[in-house]
């Protein structure tokens, strides 16, 4: 895998990269929002790339660090993990069958999809676990305790494929891992490869904040 970033400037948020390289990087965000207050207005994030779409259960690991800050003035916004899976490999990439997302952290009154079902850990940390829908899309959203963000993770994301898999029913020897792209900025890449496991920030709603993901 290489490392690759892609901004989304829907809300027009001032992005500099910072550095990247085949495995890692780092990104500045700057961003200011003042639309309507459940509706999140961009996805500013660091992507990992992957050769080809392959299925959840295929993967032997998907192994990942970050280490990130915020600074803002009253922003209401979150920080994950984003991946989509779908059981066929040329489903439409905005959307998927089913949606992982893990919250790392989150400030303001923003929620994700669904209803919490389970407790899980994550880096230690017990986290609840979201079971819904968007539209079509299943949804499932590990999500860190409001108090307790976790601002340095590292480990093995597959476990939360498991997870599911075990405890809801996640079909993953059916879900490929879909190719996620929108081409905005680009670097390191140097051919078709795209980015299908993303990490960023979803800003809703707040005063001038700064989003900054160390490599």
């Amino acid at each position: 895998m290489k490392a690759l970033v892609v901004a989304l400037a829907a809300l027009s948020p001032c992005t500099r990269v910072v550095s990247a390289d085949n495995d890692s990087a780092s990104l500045h965000v700057y961003w200011e929002w003042d639309g309507e207050r459940h509706d999140f207005s961009s996805y500013p994030y660091v992507g990992k790339e992957l050769e080809e779409k392959k299925t959840v259960a295929s993967i032997g690991n998907i192994w990942t660090s970050a280490s990130w800050s915020y600074y803002d003035g009253d922003a209401r916004a979150n920080v994950t993990y984003d991946m989509l899976t779908a059981a066929d490999q040329g489903h439409d990439t905005s959307s998927g069958d089913f949606g992982l997302i893990i919250w790392l952290a989150r400030a303001g009154e923003v929620y994700p999809i669904g209803d919490s079902v389970s407790l899980a850990y994550l880096d230690g940390i017990e986290c609840e676990i979201f079971d819904g829908f968007n539209g079509d899309m299943h949804v499932f959203s590990y999500v860190a305790p409001l108090e307790q963000p976790i601002r340095d993770s590292q480990g093995d994301l597959r476990v939360f494929f498991d997870h599911i898999t075990d405890n809801n029913s996640f079909p993953a020897d059916e879900q490929h891992l879909l190719i996620q792209w929108i081409d905005v900025w680009e670097e390191n890449s140097t051919n078709d490869e795209h980015a299908v496991l993303q990490f960023g920030t979803e800003p809703f709603l707040g005063n001038p904040a700064i989003f900054t993901v160390s490599d």
